[in-house]
């Protein structure tokens, strides 16, 4: 039986991690994506049992690869082609606990201000810039 030989962009797509397959190859080339602990290739030919590290925004995921697809499926089907390391799960809910603790702590404003109220701190604005560089 032949192995199948898929490449990293086109199983990230496949996985659902990214929308595109154009966006999933400029990932891997801008570095979000490491392959077995080193910076991967979009050409890379994927392995079974390869260690994933997938930045996404402020969120880290260690993946390790369960099967290879590339074809792109439904989300339920998708989950089911790789396996989320213990760590990264703990790194992730750590992250979210304090990221919502933050969001409490951060003062919200009740309503949008009005306009002459946006032009007020517009103006407060460049009043503080304007004095940095004086």
């Amino acid at each position: 039986m032949t192995e199948k030989r898929i490449r990293l962009d086109k199983w990230l797509w496949a996985a659902r991690f990214y929308k595109t397959r154009s966006i999933a190859r400029e990932m891997v080339q801008g570095g979000k994506v490491h392959y077995n602990g080193q910076r991967g290739k979009a050409s890379r030919i994927m392995e079974l049992g390869a260690l994933l590290t997938i930045r996404q925004g402020d969120l880290v995921k260690q993946v390790k690869v369960e099967i290879l697809a590339d074809q792109r499926q439904g989300a339920p089907i998708a989950e089911t082609l790789y396996k989320e390391t213990v760590e990264s799960l703990k790194k992730r809910e750590q992250y979210q606990i304090l990221r919502k603790l933050s969001l409490q702590n951060a003062p919200h404003p009740e309503r949008k201000p009005n306009k002459k109220q946006r032009r007020e701190l517009i103006q407060a604005k460049i009043q503080r810039n304007t004095a940095t560089y004086d």
